[in-house]
């Protein structure tokens, strides 16, 4: 028996086959968000006015249109509807109660998997900023998210100090990612409390790295313990040392960096660790120019000389610049997710690193048609084409 204020469409085609999210179809077809649903046990046992595919293109609408109701959501997903003969007279649109059942029905894990299934590093051998001798360049970093203030999301994410010993008006998720340097694609992350650190979270991605990859790391995460970890996998590295960290001396190279052998101070039996240390300082006009101390796996400076690695530690920056794009102009300047559960905070945040990756995608296949470099294509602009794209969309077919 159907539930109460649902219409019957006039035709056997349901919502989830007529709603289109534009191009992030592009990226996130409809045929792979059903079969990851499926894999992790989603998919509706019965006919649903809100089937899972269309909570799973709402979760990664959100991103988009990230200040708007969960009406004005929907509706700029539908919008497309109206050139469906015969829908628009009996498709009565959801409630907001209604949405928010159908979110808590899928939960996180859909929009994770489906984030693990598609992102992986989209830059090619001929974009520029994606290489360093044969190397793709990624780099890890973290950041920090304000959730909603409810007791649910405080005991399940935690609340930060700040100063003087008052606790942060918000809690706060964080969240680790892995992104390529060259086109800022974040492909691979990891949630976690704010009370969890960085390098913890980070442990969960360094497995992920592969043989060809170049990873950039600031200090935060440099020790011997994630060191080993990440130069298992056969990646190479390019870490910032702590200050203190004192490698020990074996030799000088021709290119001026040198040979040192990492020691865990903790267990002396522990073998030690052959890096090479390259030691440069920036000209920026002042007295007491910042001294930097880079670590890498790259032990033959007929690879990658001390200049060029101190060039490519410059990309790390990238990372920063993805977050931005994510924070302040995707999710919006100072914007608080808006899910009141740990679990629908899990999923928005999904969805947003959904979004990102799916706009970075296009955005690295227009540059490279027009011969561009992804960096120099606005953010902003591809954002704003992709809200209009979704919001117009009826010349399109199902």
């Amino acid at each position: 028996m159907p539930r109460a204020g649902w219409v019957k469409p006039v035709s056997d085609r349901r919502l989830s086959d007529l709603v289109s999210v534009g191009v992030l179809t592009r990226v996130f077809p409809p045929g792979l968000v059903d079969e990851v649903i499926a894999e992790v046990g989603r998919t509706e046992q019965r006919h649903r006015s809100l089937p899972a595919r269309v909570m799973a293109y709402f979760a990664i609408g959100m991103a988009l249109y990230s200040e708007g109701s969960y009406e004005d959501v929907l509706g700029q997903l539908t919008d497309g509807l109206s050139w469906a003969s015969g829908w628009q007279e009996s498709y009565v649109p959801p409630s907001k109660s209604a949405i928010f059942q159908a979110r808590a029905r899928l939960g996180a894990e859909p929009l994770a998997a489906l984030f693990a299934r598609v992102a992986e590093p989209i830059g090619t051998e001929a974009t520029p900023g994606a290489w360093l001798a044969g190397r793709r360049l990624v780099a890890i970093d973290g950041t920090c998210l304000d959730v909603a203030d409810t007791p649910g999301n405080e005991a399940f994410f935690g609340r930060p100090g700040v100063s003087k010993g008052e606790k942060s008006a918000f809690p706060q998720a964080r969240l680790v990612a892995l992104a390529e340097c060259g086109t800022h694609a974040i492909f691979d992350a990891a949630i976690g409390a704010c009370t969890v650190s960085e390098p913890v979270l980070a442990g969960e991605l360094l497995d992920r790295l592969t043989p060809g990859m170049l990873l950039l790391a600031d200090r935060g995460f440099t020790s011997y313990a994630l060191w080993c970890r990440a130069a298992a996998t056969g990646a190479d590295l390019l870490w910032r040392a702590k200050t203190g960290l004192r490698p020990e001396h074996v030799g000088t190279l021709p290119d001026g960096s040198w040979l040192a052998l990492l020691r865990l101070s903790t267990d002396k039996s522990a073998p030690p660790v052959t890096v090479r240390v390259v030691d440069y300082a920036i000209d920026d006009g002042r007295d007491n120019p910042e001294t930097y101390r880079l670590l890498t796996t790259i032990l033959d400076p007929d690879e990658a000389c001390a200049t060029d690695l101190a060039a490519a530690y410059v990309q790390r920056w990238e990372i920063e610049l993805a977050f931005d794009e994510l924070k302040t102009h995707q999710r919006g300047p100072r914007t608080v997710l808006r899910s009141k559960s740990p679990d629908l905070v899990q999923q928005e945040i999904w969805g947003h690193l959904c979004c990102h990756y799916a706009i970075r995608t296009l955005m690295t296949e227009a540059a490279a048609h027009a011969g561009h470099d992804p960096d120099r294509v606005s953010f902003v602009a591809a954002l704003r084409i992709i809200r209009q794209t979704v919001a117009h969309q009826g010349s399109f077919s199902p």
